[in-house]
């Protein structure tokens, strides 16, 4: 599981707060809105969530616990080798061979 820094999550935090405070001190104001709804969304996709007061939620808990805590509680694992693996049989001795592509289907019709 990825996550994004701290730094870049609490910066994007800051900015959404900023941007609702404006917004709730001129509803009428269009461009502030537009922000808001802007920095609501950008903290959606860092959290990975649906909608803002969600992503606002897991981005305060994720600044206040570290990171094994936070990932316990959302079901992420740190990974780790499986105990059935024997040394220098990880991953990287199961990788699939890639061939480049047949020289025929770039030959034809340019």
């Amino acid at each position: 599981m990825l996550l994004p820094a701290k730094n870049e999550v609490a910066r994007h935090l800051r900015r959404y707060r900023t941007w609702e405070r404006v917004m709730l001190a001129a509803p009428s104001d269009l461009a502030a809105r537009g922000h808001f709804e802007d920095s609501g969304y950008t903290l959606c996709v860092l959290m990975g969530k649906r909608c803002a007061r969600e992503a606002v939620a897991a981005a305060e808990r994720y600044l206040q616990t570290n990171l094994l805590t936070y990932l316990r509680e959302h079901g992420g694992h740190p990974q780790q080798e499986s105990p059935l693996e024997q040394p220098g049989q990880g991953r990287q001795d199961r990788r699939v061979r890639r061939r480049p592509p047949p020289e025929s289907r770039f030959a034809g019709g340019r």
